[in-house]
């Protein structure tokens, strides 16, 4: 039994704790955060989606076309679907069905929003040109074939603000730099010793980082292929790596020494030690991070689960707050991002995932709320974004130029601009050479036709080979005969 002294204590010393107790969050305005499923008719059902196992989203978005990596006897493939046009897939939808290899990487072109690219285990990336409305047909024929990895391609990424720059990276431990004016390799960045995992631009397009499964995170000039920092990450693996926008902070997605998936962030320009890690849990799947400069929100989907975690990212300690999770019992197996001028802007909708679910064949739209009374436009969450105009060439870029993108309000909604017209080069080249390299001296043959004529042509050289080492025996026979004949002629008849 307590005294009426040691109750007293108590008392006082609770008193006291929960006056100088507070909580640990900050104020936000996305504190309230929510995920709202769309409705089943808003879903896209019937989807054969692919069962290949690389670690990709195999999921493409823009404000016209949803782009899936589907299966595909024969080659590689994927479907195309108006996003307007939901429901249930016909069995019979049309295909792009061009690659002998799978796909393993689609991405919309940020500027020209009918053209995708593509790339495959048949070591080229590919890029389409969809036609209005969507497809009608099966589709072969790519706008450009490029060829320049000796092994497959794993990764792609469209230039943040130049209008024909790609970047692809193979599992040749490159990254090629690809001028779509042209239709040729420019650059190619050779400082990696093993398989690229993924690749991030800053805000301008200036700086890129990579992660590595050599264990090594990079920050890179792209147009000199030097590399400004380097992080020997030993302790914990690193998957995946994203740029916080204009920040100057890099986020990073692995696996701890204890196995737990782990958060890191970065210093860009000092990656001798994160400035924060967080563990998230003990699961085993991927953690793909996606971030959004406009609001400051950073989504963690874990790959082979249902959630989907949000946090805000902060100048200040604690730098990485963490705010709610959305729970779905359905396993993802890759998310695909809604650009910001595709959202809802009258129902407070800040960010759109769209949802693989292999084992249904189903596409979720989720889209990502703030709740707000009001019906008027909400500035404070929808400041100026990047818009879908082009800040520079690739000439430009690749002189050494960099401008920030060029951005747009929401305000009055997302009017379309008169459409681009992306012009392809026509050109055949029989060698790539870039740094004084022929990239395709060693790239094996890519069709069944192609290696048949690889083969003949092998015939041909040898059966010509054959006939001049032939007429070479005559000529050394006919020389020994004649040298024989003038050894036996003896002295005296010369």
């Amino acid at each position: 039994m307590c005294s009426a002294r040691q109750r007293l204590s108590l008392l006082v010393y609770t008193i006291v704790f929960f006056m100088s107790w507070r909580p640990t969050y900050r104020s936000s305005k996305f504190r309230n955060v929510y995920g709202k499923v769309a409705n089943r008719e808003h879903c896209f059902d019937g989807v054969p989606i692919t069962k290949n196992v690389h670690d990709n989203h195999f999921c493409a978005v823009n404000s016209k076309f949803l782009a899936v990596v589907t299966e595909s006897a024969g080659g590689g493939s994927f479907i195309v679907i108006p996003v307007s046009q939901s429901g249930r897939l016909d069995s019979h939808h049309p295909k792009v069905c061009g690659h002998q290899g799978n796909v393993l990487d689609i991405k919309w072109n940020p500027f020209f929003e009918n053209i995708i690219a593509s790339c495959s285990e048949d070591t080229s990336v590919r890029v389409w040109e969809i036609p209005e409305g969507g497809l009608r047909r099966n589709m072969t024929e790519a706008v450009l074939e490029l060829y320049g990895h000796s092994r497959r391609v794993g990764l792609i990424e469209w230039h943040p603000t130049s209008s024909g720059i790609l970047f692809s990276a193979g599992y040749d431990y490159k990254i090629l730099i690809w001028n779509l004016e042209i239709g040729e390799p420019v650059k190619m960045i050779d400082c990696h010793t093993d398989v690229i995992l993924s690749m991030s631009f800053n805000t301008d397009g200036s700086l890129l980082a990579t992660s590595c499964k050599d264990k090594k995170l990079r920050v890179i000039e792209p147009r000199s292929g030097r590399v400004l920092q380097q992080a020997s990450c030993k302790n914990h693996r690193v998957n995946r790596v994203v740029f916080l926008g204009n920040m100057k902070r890099l986020l990073t997605t692995g696996v701890s020494r204890w196995n737990t998936r782990q958060i890191a962030l970065w210093d860009q320009e000092d990656l001798s030690m994160p400035i924060v890690e967080e563990d998230i849990d003990g699961l085993s799947g991927l953690l793909f991070p996606f971030y959004d400069a406009d609001t400051h929100m950073l989504y963690l989907a874990g790959k082979g689960d249902g959630n989907i975690r949000y946090f805000e990212i902060t100048t200040e300690k604690p730098y990485i707050q963490y705010l709610m999770e959305f729970r779905s019992p359905a396993p993802q197996k890759g998310l695909g991002v809604m650009p910001k001028h595709g959202l809802d802007v009258a129902a407070c909708e800040v960010f759109r995932f769209y949802k693989l679910v292999t084992l249904k064949g189903l596409i979720e739209p989720i889209s990502m709320i703030v709740p707000r009374r009001s019906d008027t436009y909400q500035e404070d969450i929808y400041p100026m974004t990047a818009g879908t105009e082009p800040a520079l060439s690739a000439s430009e870029w690749l002189s050494g130029i960099d401008r920030d993108p060029v951005l747009m309000s929401l305000k009055d909604g997302y009017h379309r601009p008169n459409q681009l017209v992306f012009k392809a080069p026509v050109k055949e080249k029989k060698s790539v050479v870039v740094n004084g390299i022929d990239l395709l001296e060693n790239v094996p043959p890519r069709t069944e036709n192609e290696l048949l004529r690889m083969f003949f042509r092998q015939q041909d050289e040898l059966r010509r080979l054959k006939e001049e080492l032939t007429t070479k025996d005559v000529r050394i026979r006919q020389l020994e005969l004649e040298l024989n004949n003038l050894k036996n002629v003896s002295p005296n008849n010369v």
